[in-house]
Parts: C-alpha cells; structure tokens; sequence
C-alpha cells in the first residue's frame, strides 16, 4: 500500500468511507501471552484467586474489548460482530497463558483490531485480577495470526508474527 487512507488530501486524519466496499465475511484471529511467576499460574488454575475466576472474567472481558474497539481506536468502524470467542492455552512449562481470539462479521470492513483488542483486554484483565500476587508479570506477542475476507484476501502470520501469506 503506498498512501495513507486514513489522510485526505490536504494531511488531515479521516474516517475511511467503506460504504461503496462489497460485504464480505471477515474472520480474524489474534494471539497473545501472559508470562507469570509459577505460584501466580497455579493460583489462576486451581481458581484460587481471590477475586474470582480470572479467565473467564477475562474471557467476557475480551469479548466485550472486541464489541468496543471503535470506542477506544479512533479511526474504527463501529462493527456488527455477529462471532467472538476468547481462548487461553495454559503453558505450565513455561509459565504462560497463551491467549487467542477470534473475531468474524459479514461486512464492509476488516475486524483484525477488534481481535488484537480483544487479546489485549483479556490479557490486561489477567494482570488486573492477579498483580496483587505478582506485579512482574509481562504480556507480550500479541499480534494478528490470520485473516481472511475482503479485497486483500488472506494473511497469515508465521509463529514469529512474520507475514506467511
């Protein structure tokens, strides 16, 4: 892409008009992690934390973050998602919780910041619920694994977050 579409031609910031764009169905998936101390992991596991449980409260909260986006990022469209799922894959070994959402609609727009959002909030709601145990936990990697739909097609990400198309 050479030219910044979110500039009109005098260098001002501008929403994007996709109104002439065909619908087409748009999926998105984003991925993340959480590294933690391992008595903060076993906490989140057993449910022991006192808060409640941690990752569904940030399973809700990720999926919420994702029917939201266009209130936090400003040049956003406000989306009709019609499906969001957040997942986490606990990595004792290593002491992290991977983190994956997934975002789709049928529509004008891509919906790659609704999951990164969405993996961003749950990954901050983690941190939130659990800091009063460990204040050194990182989030990290969070980046777009794949999307399909639209007039550029589909992207997928190598583990490392490099572009695979």
């Amino acid at each position: 892409m050479t030219e910044f579409t979110h500039l009109d031609p005098e260098g001002r910031v501008r929403m994007v008009d996709v109104g002439d764009k065909k619908e087409s169905k748009r999926v998105a998936v984003a991925t993340g992690s959480i590294a933690m101390e391992p008595a903060t992991l076993g906490l989140i596991l057993d449910e022991q934390v006192k808060k409640g449980n941690v990752l569904e409260a940030a399973r809700i909260a990720g999926v919420m973050a994702a029917k939201k986006t266009s209130d936090l990022i400003p040049m956003c469209h406000p989306l009709n998602i019609t499906y969001a799922r957040v997942d986490f894959i606990p990595d004792s070994a290593k002491s992290v919780i991977n983190i994956e959402a997934e975002v789709s609609l049928t529509g004008r727009t891509g919906i790659e910041m609704e999951a990164l959002t969405a993996v961003s909030v749950a990954a901050l709601t983690i941190y939130d619920m659990c800091k009063s145990y460990d204040r050194g936990m990182r989030i990290s990697e969070i980046f777009l694994k794949s999307k399909s739909g639209g007039k550029s097609g589909t992207y997928l990400a190598d583990p490392d977050g490099t572009c695979a198309k």
